[in-house]
């Protein structure tokens, strides 16, 4: 939080005696500024009463938990398949972790490691579509509308289960439609600090198919993975969202369900035979959950089917999907079949939004293949989770053209998705399946995509460009270093950031450059350094990218203890003469510049951390210090047993007061950001530029000191 918010904030609370961004985030949760809102809606009651998604004798119940608040739930950042005690459910709000004092130790705890990347505050139901893709290193996976970003972070994470590996041979594309809500995306993905991630802004409905080298010809990119989380009513989150009580009615499903399955299909055709796509929404209504599936699979004429997922995640409480349904309008008139609608509802109501009516062709789908998640069965959101396998391409891609289909017309109240009409967002037309030919024909041009952030480019640098041989020479880089995956975001000029991706990315990047409009890709790896040149490197190493090169950094690397990281992340310029003996001697034999302070674990010492830790630093004339972002120093000294908490006046247990550029106030602002990131999915983050103000260097690792 910069310090003329922290005034603004200042000044506020001296009116009103409350934090203004404080008091915006209580009035927008459970509590003050709701209390209005009776938690009740007829309407919603009737539908679902009638629809009999809520076993008998339960529904009482299932009301009852819809109006208590959400629990809090988090996730640790790991590389192992969840649960394996990395997902925690607390019982407890969010609105009583920010506010009771006896948890204001864990609520500092989760705010810095939120935002340090090794936790995330996600719901439970959401982390189950990242599950049951069964993602792989290897597998190529598209997220289609993929911001805020919780479960694109998931898939990150599997992708680098192997930690020694630091290019997996797989990635992850995630789009979202709304340029502003790529940019919460991105901030979501750069926690992870991954080469393997490329954030893209495209209607996914239209998502345009992409090219890829392959021995030497160019292939169309089939993904292996899909998780098609699409937009919805959100009926099943009324107990976080609660102006969703209020504003409920069946007309919201009506005008989704078209939008849905287009996606889905767009969704299908990318998919590679063999491959997996997860459908999920946060709605309990059959019109967005089982209709969609039930067209989709119809339209495939056994291409795709339904997979059995029921023993993927063990103890996971959930309904199987429903083989019968009714289409309600919101004036509460009911039609049971297609037949039965007017003329005058033809356009509100489609045939597919009803079951089929061929015995054996619904019994064939297997829909009770499908999850539905109740709220009351293990006090989680509502959810709905569908998994689909291809097991041979789609009727209209298949070369012989043996089959067409016919359109799905657009339903009353849906608009074309809005885009940038100089960005070829739609596929080619020899590409587009003839449900795409009526709804996906080019946008309109979108006023936000006018006026909003413009990208800089994607420029990689070949292998003898003459910015690698000093840094080649300086850091004694390993044969093997892929210079051809490092990019800078500048045509002209001196590079002020290095960036690498994987072979992969660079890959799709290359072909790919006027079919999609990338807003964020690559891991910064070095930054330039103003002194350094004197020293024989102007690039010094980001922390961000330290995992990504520690691997081939032969030379520059300083061996430290325990006592060692205390001392460096809680004095901001410390002389060598306070390092132990061993770190002192090896930092006395380099020279000036940019050093990897490294950690290594002691097996015989099962107090110390069992887990490698690298920390960029700078060796100075009589000095070294760490270059460490705030958070990420308050993780690592967790980790070496240095107590962090600070009280309501800033003091830690020891009575040292905290400077002024880590108070409190800060912990309150992260914690405002956060919950906006966790709630509203609003922006927190500019772009990833070369102008990102992001990218600024730091000027200390200490957390008494400024931050970085």
């Amino acid at each position: 939080m910069g310090r003329k918010n922290r005034n603004r904030q200042r000044a506020q609370q001296d009116r009103d005696g409350k934090p203004e961004g404080k008091r915006n985030r209580d009035d927008a949760g459970w509590g003050a500024g709701y209390s209005e809102i009776i938690k009740e809606n007829k309407l919603f009651e009737h539908y679902y009463t009638e629809l009999k998604i809520v076993p008998e004798g339960e529904f009482e119940e299932f009301m009852e938990t819809m109006r208590e608040p959400l629990p809090a739930t988090i996730r640790i950042t790991g590389y192992k398949r969840y649960p394996d005690e990395l997902a925690w459910h607390t019982n407890l709000s969010r609105k009583i972790l920010r506010k009771s004092p006896l948890l204001e130790k864990f609520h500092q705890f989760l705010v810095s490691e939120t935002e340090s990347g090794n936790i995330s505050r996600q719901e439970a139901v959401s982390m189950i579509p990242p599950l049951l893709l069964k993602i792989e290193p290897q597998h190529k996976i598209l997220d289609m509308c993929a911001a805020p970003g919780s479960k694109t972070a998931q898939l990150i994470e599997m992708l680098h289960s192997d930690m020694d590996v630091p290019f997996p041979e797989g990635f992850v594309i995630a789009n979202d439609v709304d340029n502003k809500r790529c940019y919460l995306l991105v901030h979501q993905a750069k926690r992870l600090n991954s080469p393997c991630i490329m954030v893209v802004n495209h209607d996914a409905s239209s998502i345009p198919r992409l090219h890829i080298d392959q021995d030497g010809k160019k292939d169309v990119l089939f993904y292996d993975r899909i998780l098609c989380d699409v937009p919805c009513s959100g009926d099943g989150t009324m107990r976080k969202n609660i102006d969703v009580w209020k504003k409920w009615t069946t007309s919201n499903s009506l005008h989704l369900h078209g939008l849905q399955i287009r996606i889905a299909v767009r969704g299908v055709e990318q998919l590679a035979v063999g491959g997996r796509m997860v459908y999920s929404t946060c709605s309990l209504n059959p019109i967005e959950d089982e209709a969609v599936i039930a067209a989709l699979l119809e339209k495939s004429e056994g291409a795709l089917e339904l997979a059995d997922a029921s023993a993927d995640l063990p103890g996971l409480k959930y309904m199987p999907g429903i083989t019968s349904w009714k289409v309600m309008t919101k004036e509460g008139q009911w039609f049971s079949d297609w037949s039965e609608v007017p003329t005058s509802r033809h356009t509100q109501i489609r045939p597919t939004m009803f079951p089929p009516t061929d015995p054996e062709k619904l019994a064939n789908m297997k829909l009770e293949r499908c999850m539905r998640i109740l709220p009351h069965h293990q006090n989680t959101g509502g959810f709905f989770v569908a998994v689909l396998v291809k097991k041979a391409p789609m009727p209209w891609n298949r070369p012989d053209g043996s089959s067409a289909e016919a359109p799905v017309e657009a339903v009353e109240g849906e608009t074309p998705a809005e885009g940038n009409p100089s960005v070829p967002d739609t596929p080619d037309p020899s590409e587009q399946s003839p449900c795409c030919s009526l709804c996906c024909s080019p946008p309109p041009p979108k006023k936000m995509k006018l006026f909003g952030f413009k990208e800089d480019p994607f420029v990689f640098l070949t292998e003898d460009d003459p910015i690698f041989p000093p840094i080649q020479a300086f850091y004694n880089l390993s044969p093997d270093f892929p210079k051809m995956n490092v990019l800078t975001r500048t045509h002209e000029g001196k590079k002020r950031h290095l960036y690498m991706v994987s072979k992969e990315l660079r890959n799709v990047l290359l072909n790919n450059s006027e079919r999609m409009k990338v807003i964020n890709t690559g891991v910064k790896v070095w930054s330039r350094n103003t002194d350094g040149e004197q020293f024989g490197c102007a690039f010094r190493l980001a922390q961000e990218g330290i995992y990504t090169l520690c691997p081939y950094i032969r030379a520059r690397i300083i061996n430290i203890s325990v006592e060692d990281v205390k001392v460096l992340l809680t004095q901001e310029n410390p002389f060598l003469s306070k390092l132990e003996d061993d770190a002192h001697n090896q930092a006395k034999k380099l020279e000036m510049g940019s050093i990897v302070l490294r950690y290594l674990p002691d097996p015989q010492d099962l107090d110390a951390p069992q887990c490698p830790i690298d920390l960029c630093g700078w060796r100075g004339k009589t000095s070294l210090r760490a270059f460490v972002p705030r958070n990420e120093c308050l993780h690592y000294l967790r980790m070496v047993g240095v107590e962090v908490f600070r009280d309501k006046q800033g003091k830690r247990n020891d009575g040292s007061t905290e400077t002024q550029e880590g108070s409190t106030e800060d912990a309150e602002g992260l914690s405002q950001e956060a919950d906006l990131l966790e709630q509203e999915g609003e922006e927190t983050e500019q772009n990833g530029s070369e102008s990102n103000t992001n990218d600024t260097e730091p000027v200390s690792s200490s957390c008494d000191g400024p931050t970085s």
